[in-house]
């Protein structure tokens, strides 16, 4: 709703307000409505259709520790008898400090040979129908597929190896490519330090089916 409509709704109810007022005023029989029963009725008239508001739950996320480029984010529990969680995290961000993406991992208990999930969350306007890529250090890169998108960009929820999370704690930056659906003939680089990785996986927790 535009501010001008605003405005000429709020004085259409306004000078309708003074018109019965003024009618009521007029007859000798009755007794004109005090200033204060005036402003609740023409504050009721105002406020009819408009919401009020709920209050918003946050997520209860928290940073509790940092491990050199890797936080150690958590999340509050309802309950004291549940322990918290918390994944490592690293909000990845380009040469002049604007975020691009964003990198969380949990290790995994019970997974077979998958030992730690990651989330990737990489801006809108991505080309889903080329996965994302992960590698480290220069080396072989992986691809995996994006899972969904939502207003705040689209996410990759993938599964990684032991071998995999050695590579990640031996080395010293991962790289992730994305590719612009505007531009589906440049690929993207953001580059995640990974100092202070394995300190920050050490203090993850892990997640059981």
């Amino acid at each position: 709703m535009s501010k001008f409509i605003s405005r000429l709704s709020i004085a259409a109810l306004l000078a309708l307000g003074t018109t019965v007022g003024a009618q009521e005023a007029e007859a000798p029989a009755e007794t004109a409505p005090s200033t204060e029963q005036t402003e609740q009725e023409t504050g009721n008239a105002l406020a009819q259709g408009l919401d009020t508001g709920r209050e918003v739950q946050e997520d209860g996320s928290y940073i509790k520790e940092s491990f050199d480029d890797w936080q150690l984010k958590c999340f509050r529990n309802q309950t004291e008898d549940t322990p918290e969680l918390c994944q490592m995290y690293q909000l990845l961000t380009e040469s002049e400090g604007n975020p691009v993406a964003e990198f969380s991992l949990y290790k995994l208990g019970n997974a077979g040979n998958v030992v730690a999930g990651a989330t990737i969350a990489v801006p809108l306007g991505t080309l889903l129908s080329e996965e994302v890529k992960l590698s480290v250090d220069g080396g072989k890169a992986k691809s995996y597929a994006y899972s969904f998108c939502t207003m705040g960009g689209c996410f990759a929820r993938i599964g990684l190896t032991q071998p995999e999370v050695d590579a990640l704690k031996r080395g010293v930056k991962a790289t992730i490519q994305i590719v612009p659906a505007q531009a589906p003939d440049q690929t993207v680089r953001i580059d995640a330090s990974l100092a202070g990785f394995t300190a920050a996986y050490d203090a993850a927790s892990e997640l059981s089916n």
